[in-house]
């Protein structure tokens, strides 16, 4: 800190070098503080399958890091929706990336160069995950991230869709790499560079993604909880399928029905499919069989969270479902679904 502040073998002359000296001793605590608060703080990668520069992936991104979250962005260079759980090695850019945020001839994997923790990767959405596991990661968190979110996609994906989709692939990935993640997917979003969030900050698209942005830290941080470290996050080899309901504003922004922020969602405890004959899941709200996600989500303000095999990308046995939900349940978030 400084010989100031140290016994000095004179006195201090004067309440300015006092001064001085307190207030280095107190930057340097807080510097302290900071460094001790990142390196406690969860470690996340996020990613989707939208493209680097949505609006949707810089709103979770804001939203993470306000929720405390130690985070960094990779994500396709480009809008990869429907690649599922394609690969392929990047290559350099033979096109600008999306909405013109890097120019031809960038190269196979690159950076905002404001800020080095936005990250994108000219291949599809399972390439840019492990690009963020397995490079980003150990430079920036000096280990394997504690999570991936990927999403929330623009537009649901629900039912069969999720083998079609990348933002689910990439999630299927990072839970295949040994990474706990959600695949999150919203209805009320639209494929928009991220500058809107700030050049219409009122319009439907910035508040829906707000909300969304708010409801998937919210899950983070109750699956994370404190003891992430201490205990697994979820069970090994599966993810969870989360989808968002549509919100409810008009063309101008106005909340025009009951589903305009984020506490007006109710999160349920789903399956990806119908449940067929003798189909027997985990026992919640007086049941042995889960509603389905698309029922749930078309019913209107809520949140389905389905627990997903992630080779398979199908619903999972009551045993495994029953472990995500006793992780779920002391929060409170859970509700149960009549319709």
């Amino acid at each position: 800190m400084g010989n100031c502040c140290k016994p000095p073998r004179t006195k201090i002359r004067s309440w300015t070098q006092l001064t001085s000296c307190l207030v280095l001793a107190l930057s340097t605590a807080v510097t302290i503080a900071d460094a001790r608060a990142a390196a406690s703080a969860p470690k996340v990668v996020l990613t989707n399958d939208d493209g680097w520069a949505v609006a949707q992936i810089r709103a979770q991104r804001d939203a993470l890091v306000a929720a405390g979250f130690n985070v960094v962005l990779s994500a396709p260079a480009e809008n990869e929706s429907g690649t599922g759980s394609s690969t392929a090695t990047p290559v350099t850019l033979k096109q600008p990336c999306e909405f013109n945020t890097c120019p031809t001839g960038s190269p196979a994997e690159g950076f905002n160069a404001s800020d080095t923790r936005l990250n994108y990767v000219n291949s599809f959405p399972v390439d840019a995950v492990r690009f963020g596991i397995q490079t980003l990661a150990p430079k920036f968190f000096g280990s394997a991230p504690d999570f991936v979110v990927s999403g929330p996609n623009v537009g649901t994906n629900l039912g069969t869709v999720t083998q079609n989709s990348g933002t689910v692939g990439a999630a299927c990935e990072a839970a295949k790499e040994g990474i706990p993640s959600v695949a999150f997917s919203a209805s009320s979003l639209s494929q928009v560079s991220y500058t809107t969030l700030t050049s219409a900050p009122t319009s439907p698209g910035t508040r829906s993604a707000l909300i969304y942005a708010t409801l998937t830290t919210n899950l983070t941080s109750i699956l994370l909880g404190t003891n992430h470290v201490a205990n697994p996050i979820l069970p090994a080899g599966i993810t969870l399928n989360v989808n968002f309901g549509r919100t409810t504003f008009s063309s101008s922004g106005v909340p025009s029905g009951d589903c305009a922020a984020a506490g007006d969602f109710q999160w349920v405890f789903t399956r990806i499919l119908p449940a067929g004959a003798g189909t027997k899941d985990v026992q919640t709200c007086g049941s042995t069989v889960l509603p389905d996600e698309r029922t749930v989500v078309d019913a209107g303000c809520f949140a389905s969270v389905s627990v997903m095999d992630a080779s398979t990308k199908a619903d999972v046995d009551a045993a495994t479902q029953g472990v995500v939900l006793q992780r779920l349940a002391p929060s409170g978030l859970l509700s149960c679904f009549d319709g």
